[in-house]
């Protein structure tokens, strides 16, 4: 093993065939040349702090930012007493920078006030913001700074509250449909009424009562057990049955939404690229999001507070009835579809933003679930020729402020829309790719995140919002970065106290080590956390005990050997030893960023990088140091 030309030697600079050992191959050196030029170029950004800013978008307004937008807000910042240090157009709205977040806090007050007037519907979101400010030539070249966790940085913190009710009702409005259809099925005729769902009951009249005891028999067999009471109801000669939801089912329902809200949440959270949020339910009905490092809430909530689904339908036909039947306006034409929904968003495995090659207009491609593609070649194969209605859901809350008890106040109320976004004739049987067509390029980007995140179970709106700060507190966020670099500097010291020259190899390489990982991070787009940073402690004494580990065994071989073949031996002799006690460290750190989440997570992040990265420094650039040093053959002493 210690002998293994592809562990030991050559793939870290070990002896070469040539029995030279002051030799040391020119792409060593390369290597450890550019891996440095480009860790610098990558880490450079996080030297530039981030401005403090405004974020404005349209919400309910059909007003357009523009520059003129933009100017008048400034000045009416300025006019206020608030320093602007720049207004800018952004692709969703306008960005105003300010100095210092007593003024940002200042400012989102004042155009809050200004720009949504007390009693009427909220036209914009005015959010915080943290704008970057790296030079556009490192953008350029993809150098972005670390995110920092909610435990340095600060960020968003959501909670939504879920309207339960609406979903118990779509899913009672569900159960309606199943028990009409089950006795379609049996030729049973019944009355269709606009009350037939009364709280958590449902009712379906019997046109001919003697039909009474077969139903009950279909409905009973249908909807048994502990989830449902059914009974015959006769009342002045007529029938009907009534199907009871029971509160376990209703429970049940409920923890359903809410588990399925939270999945939706999760991946809407995934596209909205925040590393490490935090997701869970808060009490019976109540969510709460936490998202590290961000404070634009803006394009945050535009995506977690919208509930959106599609539904597909066919044409109705000239012989269907009118309950059968709903009406929309499209394109300034009168379209009828069937009620009966062939597949609905949740069907959907994939989307994404797309054009058509032909005429090069936006739409959405999809991609169906196995159900979704057997239920949408059943409906189309018989119905080539007929017209097929995509039905766009969004069920979005509406934000109104008020004064009460001489506070702003802000109610919230959900608003349904239901529109047609596409009516096209069924060239032939689907299966399970489609498109959506007849949509702009805004929207079929927002659909496709909408139906890749998952339908959510039911609406929600915000009932807290606010930006957190630090939660262990700026100073002792100043401590543990002083602990850092008393440490680090106190490590610099001893080493080229007690190694002399090699010492300040050691340093080199040690330095190189905390570059290279910033870099990494700053790449991968890790979020850096408090226990982030011990792990980047730990991997500051691991690189340590490498350096001390080949120096000691360099040491030992200078009793027996020359200079040069005592730098050789010592760093080929102490290499299995680092590679064994860093592999075993490595396995732990990717078990931990495996199955830990939070915090874990934040420490096994930085430990696994660090430690690939301390060997790299500790066994490759340093040899590369010393051997530019004393790789002669007629060196006689050396400063160890």
């Amino acid at each position: 093993m210690a002998n293994s030309d592809i562990l030991g030697r050559n793939l870290f600079g070990g002896s070469s065939r040539s029995g030279q050992p002051y030799r040391y191959g020119l792409w060593k050196y390369i290597v450890s040349l550019l891996v440095a030029v480009l860790a610098v170029l990558y880490a450079m950004s996080n030297l530039y702090a981030p401005d403090y800013a405004i974020q404005i978008q349209t919400d309910n307004s059909d007003v357009a930012i523009g520059t003129r937008f933009v100017e008048q807000a400034s000045e009416y910042l300025v006019s206020e007493g608030i320093d602007v240090k720049q207004g800018e157009l952004t692709p969703g709205g306008a960005q105003i920078r300010l100095h210092d977040d007593q003024a940002q806090l200042k400012a989102r007050t004042l155009l809050d006030k200004r720009l949504n007037p007390i009693g009427r519907e909220r036209q914009f979101v005015v959010a915080l913001n943290l704008a970057p400010t790296t030079p556009e030539w490192l953008r350029n070249i993809g150098s972005q700074p670390m995110k920092l966790g909610l435990d340095l940085a600060g960020g968003i913190h959501f909670v939504l509250q879920v309207n339960l009710e609406t979903a118990i009702a779509k899913q009672l409005e569900d159960e309606l449909e199943k028990v009409r259809g089950l006795l379609r099925d049996a030729n049973i005729r019944y009355i269709s009424t606009e009350d037939a769902i009364q709280d958590r009951t449902l009712q379906v009249t019997l046109l001919n009562p003697s039909d009474a005891d077969t139903a009950l028999d279909i409905v009973e067999t249908a909807y048994g057990g502990n989830s449902y009471e059914v009974d015959l109801l006769d009342d002045l000669g007529g029938a009907s049955i009534q199907v009871t939801t029971t509160d376990d089912r209703i429970n049940e329902i409920e923890d359903i939404s809410i588990e399925q809200n939270l999945t939706g949440l999760r991946s809407r959270v995934n596209e909205l690229g925040v590393a490490e949020p935090l997701v869970q339910r808060l009490g019976s009905s109540r969510i709460v999001i936490d998202l590290p490092g961000v404070q634009d809430s803006t394009e945050a909530k535009r995506i977690l507070d919208k509930f959106a689904t599609l539904e597909f339908h066919l044409e109705a036909f000239p012989g269907d009835r009118p309950s059968e039947i709903e009406v929309f306006e499209y394109e300034g034409q009168t379209v009828r579809i069937r009620r009966e929904v062939i597949i609905t968003g949740e069907n959907v495995t994939n989307a994404y933003p797309d054009r058509d090659a032909e005429t090069s207009l936006p739409r959405v491609a999809i991609t169906l679930d196995s159900e979704g593609g057997e239920k949408i070649n059943d409906a189309t194969a018989p119905n080539i020729g007929h017209r097929m209605a995509i039905v766009f859901i969004e069920q979005r809350p509406i934000v109104v402020s008020e004064i009460v008890d001489g506070e702003r106040v802000e109610t919230t109320k959900i608003e349904t829309d239901r529109r047609l976004i596409s009516v096209a004739t069924i060239q032939g049987a689907l299966s399970y790719n489609s498109q959506i067509t007849g949509i702009s390029a805004r929207d079929a980007q927002e659909l496709s995140l909408l139906l890749r995140a998952g339908a959510l179970a039911a609406p929600m709106y915000f009932v807290e919002e606010r930006t957190v700060g630090a939660s262990l507190g700026q100073e002792n966020i100043d401590r543990g970065i002083f602990a850092v670099v008393t440490g680090l500097a106190l490590v610099l010291v001893f080493m080229l106290v007690y190694f002399k020259v090699f010492g300040f190899v050691a340093n080199i390489a040690l330095t190189l080590n905390l570059i290279i990982l910033v870099a990494i991070m700053s790449i991968l787009e890790a979020t850096l956390t408090l226990p982030g940073i011990a792990g980047i402690v730990l991997t500051v004494g691991m690189a340590v005990d490498a350096n001390v580990l080949i120096f000691s065994r360099i040491k030992e071989e200078l009793k027996v050997s020359p200079p040069s073949l005592a730098i050789q031996n010592g760093y080929d002799r102490a290499f299995l030893t680092i590679l064994d006690a860093n592999l075993t460290t490595l396995f732990v750190a990717l078990i931990l960023l495996t199955i830990g989440s939070g915090p874990v997570a934040g420490f096994a992040v930085t430990l696994s990088i660090g430690i690939v990265t301390s060997m790299f420094t500790a066994v490759f650039v340093s040899r590369g140091i010393v051997h530019l040093i004393y790789g002669r053959p007629n060196v006689k002493k050396i400063w160890i």
